[in-house]
């Protein structure tokens, strides 16, 4: 599951879970009054509900957030084992109930009894674990069907990571693909071979391969003693491309990665993440990517009817221009903007390489002859890359983000930490659109994009947007 999508089951679940906890409060009620004869429904309410009661509950909703949220159910529980999913909702619930109790005894003496505490706890225990057991098998049914799957690749060859291949092969509802194994010529490979798996590359091809290839994720099965040195490079690659890296045991002296402990089906593991995680800020993100967007097209469209009559009238070719690009983790996607050059544009560009004015693999003219009139006021005012909303709302890209390059210029990086901006979407606008745009060298831009990784925030964020619109409008930079 992308980052996105999980961000957006967690808000749910946490609705969900506030829900729960006030149905179970309702069952508890109404079971504790309806074997009391001496009052009816209605009267209990109307003698209980008021307004220090209801503030006093409102209070104890806040409290069972934060317990959930303590006890992980708001962690990813992909490759946790379903004892555990029951264990933690079984904690968590029981918390709650004792938060309750206390509750009741210094705020609403006699309002809560120990039939109603029972009833509480049994209610919201069976109903947090029904509600997770049912989405866990409905999330490992999509991913049956070869959605959500996340691309792991395995270092070793040794038994452990042989059994670790099996173990994901079994487990198809985890959603994990193998996208090969790493290792070099050793004594065990007939033993490897013979249980049917080969190599995809070794590690002197491993950082070729990274980069060619969609990888999610890479497990270590490398014994630390006398596969240090090894193990140590690829955690190191790992982390300059922004990609999952799972051990068995101790992290090694990483600089930007955070690391974690994390379930994969029942056994310990340690991921080192090269981004922040924080599940909420992230929703957010999403959030805003979604509703800007989706309401931006609709706002926009007659805007969008007038420029393509205008493209049309004006220049040979389609209203729209649509390439190629890298984007999370180097996935390869279709970007859509309004075509500014003439058709033939990406056949000319071999004829003009010796003009580039750019530093690093980019290519930037600022006279660009390929450029129609009309191109070259929609690439000034920035009109061009509307398009780009609808890339946003498929997910493919964000409001803000790491600029998406062409294959071409993907392929001209010399420095491996510079792949790290792929660990994120690629964004419509960045902190390099609002400080020079296209005026910047090469190398600056990188670590400006290194910097929004390092300090990402919902708030820097909005930042940026607000710095792209006054930007935009002064066409500073523009090319």
């Amino acid at each position: 599951m992308n980052q996105a999508r999980r961000r957006f089951l967690v808000g749910a679940y946490k609705l969900v879970d506030m829900a729960l906890v006030l149905l179970s409060l309702g069952l508890a009620t109404v079971l504790v009054v309806t074997r009391r004869t001496t009052m009816s429904l209605d009267q209990f309410l109307a003698s209980r509900v008021k307004v220090e009661n209801v503030v006093i509950f409102a209070g104890f909703l806040l409290v069972c957030f934060f317990i959930f949220s303590l006890c992980g159910l708001y962690e990813s529980k992909r490759l946790s084992s379903w004892r555990s999913v029951i264990a933690d909702s079984m904690k968590a619930t029981t918390l709650a109930s004792v938060c309750l109790m206390l509750v009741a005894a210094l705020f609403a003496k006699g309002l809560v009894g120990t039939t109603f505490l029972l009833l509480f706890w049994a209610s919201s225990s069976a109903l947090v674990v029904v509600v997770r057991l049912g989405m866990r098998r409905v999330l490992g049914m999509i991913r049956l069907h070869g959605r959500n799957l996340r691309h792991i690749l395995i270092l070793g060859t040794n038994t452990r990571a042989i059994e670790f291949a099996r173990r994901i092969e079994s487990k198809p509802e985890l959603g994990y693909r193998v996208v090969g194994f790493v290792d070099d010529q050793w004594q065990g490979n007939q033993e490897f071979r013979g249980a049917g798996y080969g190599v995809c590359c070794n590690f002197a091809t491993l950082a070729d391969f990274l980069r060619r290839n969609v990888v999610d994720e890479v497990a270590s099965f490398l014994p630390l003693r006398s596969f240090y040195e090894h193990a140590s490079q690829v955690a190191a690659l790992c982390e300059t491309h922004g990609i999952i890296m799972r051990l068995d045991s101790d992290l090694f002296n990483l600089k930007i990665a955070r690391s974690r402990a994390e379930d994969f089906d029942g056994d310990p593991q340690i991921a080192a993440y090269g981004i922040a995680l924080e599940s909420v800020p992230a929703l957010m993100k999403r959030a805003l990517d979604v509703v800007v967007s989706s309401v931006s097209l609709v706002l926009l469209s007659p805007m969008f009817v007038v420029v393509a009559l205008v493209i049309r009238l004006t220049s040979k070719g389609p209203v729209f221009f649509e390439q190629e690009r890298v984007g999370l983790n180097k996935r390869r996607f279709s970007i859509c903007k309004f075509r500014t050059m003439v058709p033939d544009a990406e056949k000319l560009l071999v004829e003009l390489e010796h003009l580039n004015e750019a530093t690093g693999p980019v290519f930037k003219i600022k006279n660009d002859p390929r450029l129609t009139p009309v191109g070259r006021f929609l690439r000034q005012t920035s009109l061009d890359e509307f398009p780009q909303l609808w890339n946003v709302l498929k997910g493919d890209m964000s409001l803000v983000g790491p600029r998406p390059l062409p294959v071409r210029d993907y392929e001209g990086f010399s420095e491996d930490w510079q792949r790290r901006r792929f660990s994120v979407r690629p964004g419509i606008t960045c902190l390099w659109q609002v400080n020079g745009r296209s005026s910047i060298p090469f190398e600056k831009w990188m670590e400006l994009d290194m910097q929004y990784l390092d300090e990402w925030s919902f708030w820097l964020d909005l930042k940026i947007m607000a710095r792209t619109i006054p930007a935009v409008l002064k066409r500073s930079g523009a090319a």
